[in-house]
């Protein structure tokens, strides 16, 4: 029963994430025609030389996008990747009969860029979060791994910008310069929203105040720590490294801490976008 339930919930949470990207690619990025590099920016292009429509257009590079991906590269493309990419252009479909007067709502392709961006960034996380993807240039990304050995994160901008600069083949300047920025600022987006909500600080310490700081850490913050004994390279002096995970009220605190009790303390941070561990009981 309670895989029944978490099925049911973790497809209607891809859904709702799915609609989001549906109204931001229909109200925002299409009206405006700053093609932000995806699948759907890309049948906004073909719709211009083909008789069909953009969610039909849409539908038709998903499917042969997915047939592709199973044939070149093996079921790695399970039932949510497939469920999206159908789901993507249906909705997209729906709009555009209650919705046939696509007319920019922030007037400016400057502004609908930013608000596409944004909610767009919005549903594309949703579906990180459910170990899902809206297909389509993913898909391109991966063949582009496999068969040219480019890393992924790479082939998917490569394969957006290329959607990108075909505006310049159909708009004006403005808007190809427009759409290669929101290709870019969309990366940018979806990774903050993917990783900015749980990042961490790894902050590592040499101070002669070691203890005192690994109290306040411990009684103060109620947060863990390691103690790791070096060796300075300059003098080859053992030293105690404090490292500690914190958030970013406790880093604050801990800074101010460390400024405060040791204002010669050697300190380096670093981001950690995950942590995990099962605490002790």
């Amino acid at each position: 029963m309670n895989k029944k339930i978490n099925f049911i919930l973790d497809f209607s949470v891809i859904t709702i994430g799915t609609i989001i990207t549906a109204l931001a690619v229909y109200f925002f990025m299409i009206p405006s025609n700053v093609l932000v590099g995806s699948i759907t920016g890309l049948a906004v292009i073909l719709e211009n030389i083909l008789p069909l429509s953009m969610s039909t257009i849409t539908m038709a590079l998903n499917t042969i996008l997915l047939v592709v991906g199973f044939v070149f590269i093996g079921k790695e493309f399970g039932a949510k990747t497939v469920y999206t990419s159908i789901l993507l252009p249906v909705i997209l479909g729906i709009l555009e009969k209650y919705f046939p007067d696509q007319r920019s709502i922030m007037g400016d392709p400057f502004a609908d860029m930013i608000c596409y961006v944004f909610f767009s960034g919005v549903g594309i996380s949703v579906l990180f979060h459910c170990n899902a993807s809206s297909g389509g240039l993913d898909i391109v990304a991966k063949l582009l791994n496999k068969f040219l050995r480019i890393e992924l994160g790479s082939a998917l901008a490569i394969a957006g910008i290329l959607v990108s600069a075909c505006t310049l083949f159909f708009y004006e300047t403005k808007i190809f310069i427009l759409s290669i920025l929101g290709t870019y600022l969309s990366g940018v987006v979806v990774d903050r929203m993917i990783f900015g909500f749980n990042i961490k600080k790894r902050v590592c310490i040499i101070s002669k105040k070691e203890a005192e700081i690994r109290d306040f850490i411990i009684n103060h913050l109620h947060s863990g720590a390691t103690v790791y004994e070096s060796i300075g390279a300059y003098n080859l002096e053992p030293k105690r490294e404090l490292i500690s995970i914190v958030d970013k009220n406790e880093y604050l605190k801990l800074m101010d801490f460390i400024e405060k009790i040791d204002q010669d303390a050697f300190v380096t941070v670093y981001e950690v976008h995950k942590v995990i561990y099962r605490p002790k009981v």
